[in-house]
């Protein structure tokens, strides 16, 4: 995720003042109102006009984030609700709907899409033949185990702000995922950089999907911005499409009974491999781009939730195709074996 920026010397920030946090930096905090009550926070301060909240007892998933003061990461109306108010199977199966907001929400580790029973038996436990799940998984609303935090100077000359740790989605005759997450970005940058590893700690086959729900929202988002795409092939779509026809690259103001548009596209790489769609605000004078890899993610969602109280575009990588673990367009089934 990238905006623009600039950069601190070691010596001068030092001669000028004798903390970092003059500067930026990275502070532990708990919220502590409402459905918020109790969750774990670490707010960044890059100094260069970035500032973003990771959510330490949601998988450590992206909350509210600013640059030069105005926020980009959405803001629902469901706030960021306490995982431990979180029941999987509530609404028939949407449940994540009462807790979706922030600049990103994981969808994972063993399911990311709609609702589906699936096949269960390599875990032979007869009474539980199958496996329920709710729309884009459970990794969202656990907890993770804080392994560090803080800022560091590297031997460039660069300080990284940086935390790290890991989630643990696991079941008695179930799977067993674990999530080892980490994020850096620089001290007077505007760059978040995400780096995520998931691994089978159990010694069944188990499936593996993985999403990144980005979401952006006003004022970065607001009418008369541009979602760019590179170059691409539209492989799916939502019937919401043709029937209210809006456009999914010219952002209107929010409407009124918008019903969510959603399209699969399949990004062209540059020659690193790497896609890079954003969202332009030039009335700002700015705009948000994300870089992911194509290789690990061949199948991007774009979401469009233009609809008046619920304001956000999404950026959606994902390692399935919209059919999730059939065949098709990056649909590839990802059962990740057992240790050895």
């Amino acid at each position: 995720m990238r905006l623009y920026g600039r950069s601190h010397d070691r010596q001068s920030l030092a001669r000028h003042a004798g903390d970092l946090s003059a500067a930026g930096g990275v502070r532990a905090v708990v919220l502590d109102d409402g459905s918020e009550r109790g969750i774990r926070t670490l707010e960044f301060r890059t100094g260069g006009g970035l500032s973003f909240d990771v959510l330490v007892d949601r998988a450590m998933d992206l909350g509210g984030a600013e640059f030069e003061g105005r926020g980009f990461g959405w803001r629902s109306a469901t706030g960021f609700r306490h995982p431990g108010l979180h029941e999987y199977r509530d609404d028939d199966g949407l449940s994540m709907m009462r807790s979706f907001s922030g600049l990103l929400l994981t969808a994972g580790l063993d399911h990311t899409l709609f609702g589906a029973e699936v096949d269960a038996s390599q875990y032979r436990y007869p009474p539980r033949g199958t496996a329920v799940h709710a729309l884009h998984g459970r990794v969202a609303n656990l907890p993770a185990r804080l392994t560090g935090y803080g800022e560091r100077w590297q031997d460039d000359g660069r300080c990284v702000l940086w935390a790290e740790g890991e989630v643990r989605q696991a079941a008695i005759f179930g799977e067993h995922l674990r999530l080892t997450r980490r994020i850096e970005a620089d001290l007077g940058g505007s760059e978040i950089r995400l780096t995520d590893r998931v691994r089978n700690a159990g010694f069944d086959p188990t499936p593996h999907m993985y999403l990144y729900h980005v979401n952006v929202g006003w004022p970065f988002l607001d009418e008369g911005a541009r979602y760019e795409l590179p170059p691409h092939r539209t492989l799916w779509r939502s019937d919401s499409v043709a029937e209210q026809g809006v456009s999914h690259t010219a952002m209107p103001a929010p409407l009124p009974g918008f019903v969510e548009q959603v399209y699969e596209h399949e990004l062209e790489p540059d020659a690193a491999g790497l896609a890079r769609p954003r969202l332009v605000n030039e009335r700002l004078g700015v705009y948000f781009e994300l870089e992911f890899d194509t290789v690990r993610f061949p199948s991007f969602f774009q979401w469009l939730h233009l609809r008046e109280g619920a304001y956000a575009v999404g950026f959606e990588p994902s390692t399935h195709h919209v059919a999730g673990r059939g065949r098709g367009p990056g649909g590839r089934v990802h059962d990740v074996p057992g240790p050895r």
